[in-house]
């Protein structure tokens, strides 16, 4: 093996990319670009059954919008490929190495039904035993057994190639992680498959079969793997390799249940793609999942890739498990968001144009008002730019209706007094009248009624914009077409006043 640092992320295309994957794969690419190594994307596809159309595709284009490249892949193949496993399978590699232990002994053929198998698992749970396998050649010699897969091929049943679990070893390792694991071989469950019947090998068997050929000097991973181990470890030690250094990250977990975080957990959004579309930034995404199971020196949380990549240290990862806090990200999305506002504008345009408040032509003709009305809204405050729609939609697109507490704001006696000070003052004054100006207006009609607060404002907001709450109301009748206002005004005392 190489003394170079090689690593890979390697993920199923059986569904988009999820948030535990996202941590894998940015955890391996820091590792990687940390210690000037190679990061490999190896594509495991052999469940034909489970891939889902364009799930290859996703899990790239999701991988490139936070930020991470690659030096060897299926789009960019390298001496080590090719980098799909069914692909791999084609060409015979995993067939040759199976051939290998099945010559050695450390293999065989088992036809048993699925049936049969249920049988077992059945009498092994009346008996109160732990699930295993039970091997069915016991005390036959190699020409006995050959004899019985003639008689179980003449019945045309198919096979699958089992793995010998030689029970006796216990298989250590010093985690980077996790410290030293010791697990024996009788907790694997007796022999196990390392080739399906349908040809295709499994994934404990192609996975060590591909690291080794590929020369992965570390496997970083998730928790749930650590049960993989034993079974990958027999595989190199059988084939004579060295094996990779094993990492495996904590569990991230669900920080309001403190249960492993689930895919069929539809409380929490769990998939990058969900979060690109509700307008989340993929320097928030990596800071937030870049902290999932890792911590930095010091009390800062706002990194950026780079700062990520230059102060990695496999050492910090966490053994506790990783809590998903859904209102740390939104925080830490928001920072990103306001660190630089002019870039993510065009963001805001977007969500709004595709929430049909405005066209494109419109948007681009009225940029610098939309900028404003995006100011005046509160981008400030969103946790991700969708969220600037519902800002926006009233009163600068569309007006809400006037709820029965607005109308009894509008037809108190204040109410009526103050109304009708606005009208005329709001009237009178220029259409380009500045933030200051309106508020001098309200200041006035305040101290010429002597009525102040929300006896005061109410009515002027429900007025003019059909709200009780929003933003700064001067710096809003500064963005509002003046001829609408009018009209919005002249329609509430038509309906309400008179």
């Amino acid at each position: 093996m190489t003394d170079d640092f090689r690593v890979r992320y390697a993920p199923s295309p059986t569904g988009y990319l999820h948030i535990g994957n996202a941590r894998t794969a940015l955890f391996n690419w820091l590792f990687a670009r940390h210690y000037n190594g190679t990061f490999v994307i190896r594509i495991e596809d052999t469940d034909s059954a489970r891939n889902i159309e364009n799930g290859e595709q996703s899990q790239l284009e999701n991988l490139k919008w936070l930020g991470l490249d690659w030096d060897e892949a299926p789009d960019k193949p390298g001496q080590y490929g090719p980098y799909r496993q069914s692909e791999r399978n084609e060409q015979g590699i995993y067939q040759e190495f199976i051939d290998e232990l099945l010559a050695k002994g450390l293999a065989y053929k088992s036809y048993k039904t699925s049936e049969q198998l249920a049988e077992e698992r059945a009498a092994q749970q009346a008996a109160k035993q732990a699930p295993h396998y039970v091997y069915e050649y016991e005390g036959l010699t190699n020409e006995e057994r050959e004899a019985k897969y003639a008689d179980f091929e003449a019945q045309g049943l198919k096979p699958v190639v089992r793995f010998r679990v030689p029970e006796e070893n216990v298989y250590a390792w010093d985690d980077i992680v996790k410290g030293h694991i010791e697990i024996g071989a009788k907790e694997v469950g007796g022999d196990w498959v390392i080739q399906k019947a349908d040809g295709m090998p499994t994934y404990n068997f192609a996975v060590v079969v591909d690291d080794h050929l590929m020369e992965i000097s570390h496997v970083l991973r998730g928790d749930d793997h650590v049960s993989n181990t034993p079974k990958q470890m027999m595989i190199y030690e059988a084939l004579g390799w060295d094996v990779p250094k094993f990492g495996h990250m904590a569990l991230i977990i669900n920080g309001a249940t403190g249960k492993k975080l689930s895919k069929r957990d539809n409380d929490v959004l769990q998939f990058v793609e969900q979060y690109r579309e509700l307008g989340y930034q993929p320097e928030a995404m990596d800071n937030f999942i870049g902290l999932l199971g890792w911590s930095p020196k010091g009390e800062d949380e706002i990194f950026s890739l780079e700062e990520f990549k230059e102060m990695f240290d496999e050492h910090r990862l966490s053994k506790a498990n990783a809590k998903f806090d859904q209102k740390k990200l939104e925080w830490i999305n928001n920072q990103w968001i306001r660190k630089d506002k002019d870039r993510i504008m065009p963001q805001l345009f977007d969500q709004i144009i595709a929430a049909g408040l405005i066209s494109k032509e419109e948007a681009q003709k009225r940029a610098e008002w939309l900028k404003e009305v995006i100011e005046v809204a509160g981008v400030d405050g969103i946790s991700y730019t969708k969220q600037i729609v519902d800002l926006v939609r009233e009163p600068f697109f569309q007006l809400g209706e006037v709820t029965d507490e607005m109308v009894d704001y509008l037809t108190s006696d204040d109410g009526r007094k103050v109304f009708a000070a606005w009208e005329e003052a709001y009237t009178a004054l220029p259409d380009d009248a500045d933030a200051d100006t309106y508020m001098a207006t309200i200041r006035g009609i305040q101290n010429d009624l002597e009525i102040k607060g929300r006896n005061l404002w109410n009515p002027i907001r429900i007025a003019t914009t059909h709200q009780i709450q929003g933003p700064n109301l001067p710096e809003m009748l500064v963005l509002l077409d003046k001829p609408a206002v009018l009209k919005t005004m002249a329609d509430v005392k038509g309906k309400y006043l008179d």
